[in-house]
Formats: C-alpha cells, sequence, structure tokens
C-alpha cells in the first residue's frame, strides 16, 4: 500500500495563501452584493423619479387651472348659427401652442428643484435572504435624475344626456428621465393624461356632426381632425 504523500509548503508560501484568501474572499463578497444591488437600486429609483414625477405635473396642471392660465374658452370657441345652434367648434392653436411650452417649462423646472435623491437600502437586502430582507443598517446612495417633458391635448367626447354632448380637453404631460446610480445609469418614462377643461354642447347636433356617428370612438376622431388640429 502507498503512502499519501504531503505537499509540505514554506512559510512564504502559506503567507502568499493566506493573504490570496484574505483578499479573494471580500472581493467576492463585494461583488456579490454589487450584482444583487443593481435591480434593488434600479427598482427603488425608478419608483422614487416615478412618484416624484407624478406630484410635480399633478401639482404644476391644477396651479395652472386653479390660476385660470387654461380655460375652455380661450382654447375652444363655439361657432353657433343665428338660432343659437352650436354649428362648428374651432380651436385656438396659438394658445394651445402657448400652453403646451409653458406647462412643460413650469414642469422642467419643478423637477430640477428635485433633480437630486438619497436612496437607503437596507444592508440584509442584499443578502437575498427572505429574512433578513429590510433587515440591518442602511447604505446610503445618492442618485441624480435629469428629464425633458412634452405637453399636448387632445379631445374626449361622451354622451352627456339627451342631445347634450360633454367635450372634455386633456393635456397629457410626457416626461422622460434618465436616472444616475453610481457605475450605471437607468431611465424611466411617466405619462399622465389630466382633464383640464370641459363643457357640455345642449341643443342640435352641429351641421359639422352630419357624417359622424355619436359614438365614443367616432367622436374621438372627429376632435382629432376638428379640434386643436384646425387654426
Amino acid at each position: 500500500m502507498r503512502r499519501m504523500q504531503y505537499i509540505r509548503m514554506t512559510r512564504r508560501t502559506r503567507f502568499a495563501v493566506w493573504c490570496t484568501v484574505a483578499v479573494a474572499v471580500p472581493v467576492l463578497i463585494l461583488v456579490t452584493m454589487l450584482v444583487r444591488l443593481k435591480p434593488i437600486l434600479v427598482n427603488m429609483a425608478v419608483s422614487r423619479v416615478s412618484n416624484s414625477v407624478n406630484r410635480i405635473v399633478a401639482a404644476a396642471v391644477n396651479d395652472a387651472v386653479r390660476q385660470g392660465v387654461i380655460d375652455y374658452d380661450t382654447l375652444v370657441t363655439l361657432e353657433k348659427d343665428a338660432d343659437g345652434r352650436v354649428t362648428a367648434l374651432r380651436s385656438n392653436m396659438g394658445e394651445v401652442s402657448r400652453l403646451q411650452t409653458g406647462i412643460s417649462d413650469e414642469i422642467l423646472e419643478r423637477l430640477g428643484e428635485v433633480s437630486t435623491a438619497e436612496l437607503a437600502i437596507p444592508l440584509g437586502s442584499l443578502t437575498g435572504s427572505a429574512l433578513l430582507a429590510g433587515r440591518g443598517p442602511a447604505l446610503r446612495v445618492r442618485i441624480q435624475s435629469v428629464g425633458s417633458v412634452t405637453a399636448s391635448f387632445r379631445n374626449d367626447f361622451t354622451s352627456a344626456g339627451i342631445n347634450q354632448t360633454k367635450h372634455r380637453i386633456l393635456l397629457r404631460i410626457d416626461v422622460s428621465m434618465s436616472i444616475l446610480l453610481p457605475t450605471f445609469n437607468t431611465s424611466a418614462k411617466v405619462s399622465n393624461e389630466i382633464a383640464v377643461a370641459e363643457t357640455v354642447i345642449v341643443g342640435g347636433v352641429p351641421d359639422s356632426y352630419t357624417n359622424f356617428s355619436t359614438a365614443p370612438s367616432d367622436l374621438e376622431q372627429y376632435a382629432e381632425d376638428y379640434i386643436l388640429n384646425i387654426g
């Protein structure tokens, strides 16, 4: 029976092995934590930025409506005949363009005031264990976001009773955000559509409706063709 042979290591060799292990283990732990940290960071950052954007957009639009900046009569003119019957609806394209630019600028300015934020991530969440998730001291990470805003108006027509049609003007705000995180970036797009003005058209159907059904889908198409697209 052959004897097992043991490799004898010198003191220098043993020291080198221990140094390698001492360095490799923390590096391996750090890499594992970073791999788990990225999706957590992305989800938290996108959620934080999206919530902030939603609040800012709602506040900016509500302020504009409350202050009378957005008003139905300044956006749309109802044309009537001698009997007071609505015959056509015309849009004020100059006012529409002015409002789109003004609201976009206002939202961008407000976004700039909250472009930097801090996230606190419990270290237990990085272990991958459900028992430790949300526990332990917090790892604080600073994020920065920059964005662009586009605003557009569209129309919505719905039945409001016998021989009555409700016309709403909807403002759609699309905010595209670039989120800067340590060592990597991500992005998010937040969209909001808010009713900013409305009226109820009472009386006979305008002549320009003659070839259109009163179904909401057809009325929406009518809006596409005649409202906010025709000066």
